[in-house]
């Protein structure tokens, strides 16, 4: 069994212990709705959390399910309130930009385990810091685009969408999603194309005319701990090695994007950096965000198409009649 398949299967099982706990009794017929897994599969589940210590009982007849043995309570010092309040304090950075519904409904049955005693101290705790994930002004597109992914991923279901790539060109494209993923701020998921056949990243701001299909499709062998998108972005192919000189009134910009230990100072009132990025659109629009205050000294081609492209901005500017051309 794969390392994800494995952690669906204990994500699994600890949902059906929670539910277990909450309730006198469940149909297994139930929980395989719930879980959209088969009856069979419940069973073993059931079977593997009995062995593992946790008393099951099994009522037969029409009204029969699945139990936990009564007065058996989970023990609450497993972890410590402060563990607890570091799991609530991530879910809800989480949710500021993905599926707040589910990671509320766990934060509350993390909370049913809090001794009350102790509540207050965990909130407290549980709203020291929030990381906030979500950009400024959260577009609804994106929000809707989100759930439709989620939905696809879940329920394992081929997605076609045109797709425009960081040189503006646009194509059609039929995914199997695997796994959607925020990256430098920006959503992205990384699907099986079956157009290219194989795994690509894709932003989800550059697709339109999305569908889901009705065919489904088998998940993949993927190591997400592997991170394959960041091995894939850093392809020897795939990247220039670029050298750059800013200027020091931005020191701490510069700082913030590339890291202070690797700034040398060659020049007096200059910042020069060692890098290396995918050439794309991307790259093109980096650059010129930082105005005057960067100067391209390797390669010659990319410096020759950042001078192009400030002439072409200032003949813009220099128009009479504003319009451009």
């Amino acid at each position: 069994m794969s390392e994800e398949l494995t952690w669906m299967k204990l994500d699994r099982l600890l949902a059906i212990v929670v539910l277990l706990m909450n309730k006198r009794m469940v149909q297994a017929k139930e929980l395989a709705d719930l879980f959209e897994v088969s009856v069979r599969t419940i069973y073993r589940d059931v079977e593997a959390i009995d062995q593992a210590g946790i008393p099951i009982v099994t009522y037969q007849g029409a009204g029969g399910g699945i139990g936990i043995e009564e007065g058996y309570r989970l023990d609450r010092n497993l972890m410590t309130n402060d563990e607890y309040a570091a799991i609530a304090t991530a879910l809800r950075s989480v949710a500021t930009t993905y599926d707040g519904h589910r990671n509320h409904m766990l934060l509350e049955k993390i909370s049913s385990i809090i001794a009350p005693a102790r509540m207050e101290e965990f909130r407290n705790k549980s709203h020291h810091v929030l990381v906030d994930y979500s950009p400024w002004g959260m577009s609804e597109p994106l929000e809707a685009r989100l759930e439709e992914f989620r939905i696809a991923i879940e329920k394992q279901r081929v997605v076609s969408f045109a797709y425009s790539s960081s040189q503006g060109e646009v194509t059609s494209r039929c995914v199997e999603p695997h796994t959607l993923l925020m990256k430098g701020r920006q959503w992205y998921v990384y699907a099986y194309c079956k157009t290219r056949e194989e795994f690509r990243l894709f932003k989800l701001m550059r697709m339109k005319e999305l569908t889901i299909q009705k065919a489904t499709f088998t998940r993949r062998p993927l190591t997400i701990g592997a991170q394959p998108w960041d091995q894939e972005w850093s392809r020897a192919d795939h990247v220039i090695s670029l050298t750059l000189r800013f200027h020091t009134r931005i020191r701490h910009l510069v700082e913030e994007q590339f890291g202070a230990e690797v700034l040398v100072e060659n020049v007096p009132g200059k910042l020069d950096v060692a890098v290396a990025y995918p050439e794309d659109r991307w790259l093109y629009g980096f650059l010129l965000s930082f105005g005057d205050n960067v100067e391209v000294l390797h390669p010659p081609h990319l410096r020759e198409l950042i001078r192009s492209q400030a002439a072409a901005i200032t003949r813009i500017y220099e128009s009479s009649n504003g319009n451009m051309t």
